[in-house]
């Protein structure tokens, strides 16, 4: 508010004070403390976008699979990832899924965002980028993963849009974001939106805000209208089949859809 004015009095979906300039206004907007996960860099950010804060959802389960070292299936067509409903062919004839249901995360990518201008229209999306120009294979005498040459091209960069998009800030920070539509695939061929990775290669999923900037000259802004996260205890290997036996473990104990394999035996 102007220097002797009384401060807006609280409503509905009223902004808060960090929102009242318009976009671009002001001094650039220093960084805020938000929660663990917040990245770097968002200083000269859109006033809309800078306070944005991320808490991943299931840390301790994200952590519990990081200690083990993370690996989750990319696969063409004709395989599923273990423990989604009828993600294998029980014994009792329980018939093959559809090819929808197949190549999806687990543990899910989830957070609760805090920050957003709850009147602003935001985009939420995510990519994946390699961690490094390796490729790896699995040592099972050492129960670890070694470096075994230089890494593949990389595939093609996508994104994933979660399909709630664009929302309002409120809506957002109503209920925890769930990217569980997300889907892996190593099929370079893939022309069904599917994120293409490369597999034995270990990659950081990245989580973006953006902010839907109505100027018309909004691209200008680009750099400025959005604000990226990372959380390192989600980093994973990607694989065609689970190589550390314990990962294989840990995903039926902990995945809710996973029942029929700790209730009966899976065929094999």
């Amino acid at each position: 508010p102007r220097t002797g004015s009384a401060p807006p009095k609280p409503a509905p979906l009223q902004p808060s004070a960090a929102f009242l300039a318009g976009p671009g206004e002001g001094s650039p907007c220093a960084p805020g403390l938000g929660w663990a996960g917040e990245g770097p860099g968002a200083g000269g950010k859109n006033r809309r976008v800078c306070h944005a804060a991320a808490r991943l959802e299931m840390g301790s389960l994200w952590e519990e699979f990081n200690r083990l070292g993370t690996e989750m299936i990319v696969t063409k067509a004709g395989r599923w990832e273990l423990g989604w409903p009828g993600g294998l062919q029980r014994r009792g004839g329980t018939p093959f899924p559809p090819p929808s249901l197949c190549r999806r995360m687990f543990p899910t990518f989830q957070v609760k965002l805090s920050g957003l201008d709850p009147l602003a229209d935001y985009v939420l999306l995510m990519d994946f980028i390699p961690l490094d120009d390796k490729r790896y294979r699995y040592a099972f005498h050492s129960s670890s993963w070694l470096a075994a040459g230089r890494a593949e091209p990389a595939a093609p960069g996508r994104v994933h849009f979660h399909p709630d998009s664009p929302a309002k800030g409120a809506q957002w920070m109503r209920q925890i974001v769930s990217f569980d539509k997300l889907k892996l695939t190593n099929n370079l061929l893939d022309d069904n939106g599917h994120i293409i990775l490369n597999s034995m290669h270990r990659y950081q999923p990245r989580f973006h805000v953006v902010f839907v900037d109505p100027r018309r000259d909004s691209e200008r802004f680009a750099h400025q209208n959005f604000k990226s996260f990372s959380f390192p205890e989600t980093q994973f290997m990607a694989v065609t089949a689970y190589q550390n036996h314990r990962i294989t473990q840990l995903k039926i104990a902990s995945n809710p859809f996973a029942k029929g394999f700790r209730d009966g035996d899976p065929e094999p």
